[in-house]
């Protein structure tokens, strides 16, 4: 099973790039993590939909060939990333080719405080939800990095959120196998 995942946190030093480390470098059997370049995604507009830049391209290939698709999102005043919303831009477009229709996501996320990435997860639900993904909503991924040492260098220090971490991957998995096959052949027929 491939998974492809996304972070937008794009700084060096973002404990969101460490969650995907820790959680792509443990992912439960027989499940491999692709992370996506959205870093280098120009600004979307409807001008480039007769034609797609390459890197555009390579992000909707690797999503529509990926089982499944997990968004780790920081959380920008009380919104997810604007890296994350242009990418979602792109994966939507253009019309008719929405590349998260019947996909099954996850979303996951860390930032300081205690109720961790949870705004910005809720309205991204919403928006992944629009695009007619297959959105799993529980166990519910959104930490507090201080008080469960997820770090920049994709090291957790806290062993019950490594043991959390690695049982919802395991859960997400599981929630694509159950769903994912049937949906990627209606995706297929359409």
């Amino acid at each position: 099973m491939k998974i492809a995942y996304m972070v937008g946190g794009l700084s060096k030093e973002s404990h969101n790039q460490g969650l995907g480390k820790f959680i792509a470098a443990n992912p439960p059997e027989g499940v491999e993590f692709v992370e996506l370049n959205i870093r280098d995604l120009p600004l979307y507009n409807r001008d480039f939909d007769a034609d797609y830049p390459q890197v555009a391209r390579d992000l909707k290939n690797a999503v529509e060939d990926a089982d499944g698709l997990l968004i780790i999102t920081p959380e920008h005043n009380r919104m997810y990333s604007a890296a994350i919303a242009n990418a979602l831009e792109w994966l939507s477009r253009p019309w008719g080719k929405a590349s998260l229709k019947r996909k099954p996501v996850y979303i996951a996320g860390t930032a300081m405080g205690p109720i961790g990435t949870a705004v910005a997860q809720a309205h991204l639900r919403a928006t992944v939800g629009f695009q007619d993904a297959l959105v799993m909503n529980q166990p519910e991924l959104y930490l507090d990095y201080t008080k469960f040492g997820i770090n920049a260098d994709g090291t957790v220090d806290n062993e019950s959120t490594q043991e959390f971490i690695k049982g919802a991957m395991a859960t997400f998995a599981a929630f694509i196998t159950e769903h994912g096959n049937k949906d990627q052949q209606t995706r297929s027929e359409m």
